[in-house]
């Protein structure tokens, strides 16, 4: 809770309540809840707390460093028809994806300690980043030379 505070001081963000509430909520469980599930737990503390501020406070959590998003992107799912053994490359920015093949994955094995877990099928590799495009933006100077072509 500590690191929770001292980011939304140094951001300048208010340490309000539904925050902090919503925080703890995703803090204190290792089940990686959705956004559904925090809003059930929060909403038995606050009972006037919305979906809405629920998910406007994950995403800004996010956004915030506080805590990572597992599965589809916000805005869609997205659907691969290749079910050979491949790997994904996802542009954290524009949402770009693009498969990549690699043979030292190909030879990744499920840790044992898994098994105390359940029954795993399968390893799904994501690597996030910024595609070329992106991280051409994201240069310093970049947004200036976009400008000065446009003279």
């Amino acid at each position: 809770m500590e690191r929770f505070q001292e980011v939304c001081r140094a951001e300048g963000l208010k340490l309000t309540h539904q925050r902090m509430e919503i925080f703890r909520e995703v803090a204190q469980t290792t089940d990686h809840p959705d956004a559904e599930t925090v809003f059930r737990g929060v909403r038995e503390r606050l009972p006037t707390v919305s979906m809405d501020t629920v998910y406007r406070t994950l995403w800004r959590l996010k956004d915030l460093g506080l805590v990572s998003v597992l599965g589809p992107p916000r805005e869609r799912a997205r659907f691969d028809a290749n079910l050979d053994r491949h790997y994904h490359f996802v542009c954290t920015r524009c949402g770009l994806t693009r498969d990549f093949d690699d043979h030292e994955f190909d030879s990744l094995e499920l840790p044992k300690t898994i098994h105390s877990i359940g029954k795993a099928d399968r390893i799904q590799v994501e690597a996030l980043g910024l595609c070329r495009s992106c991280a051409a933006a994201a240069k310093p100077g970049a947004k200036r030379k976009k400008m000065e072509g446009k003279r």
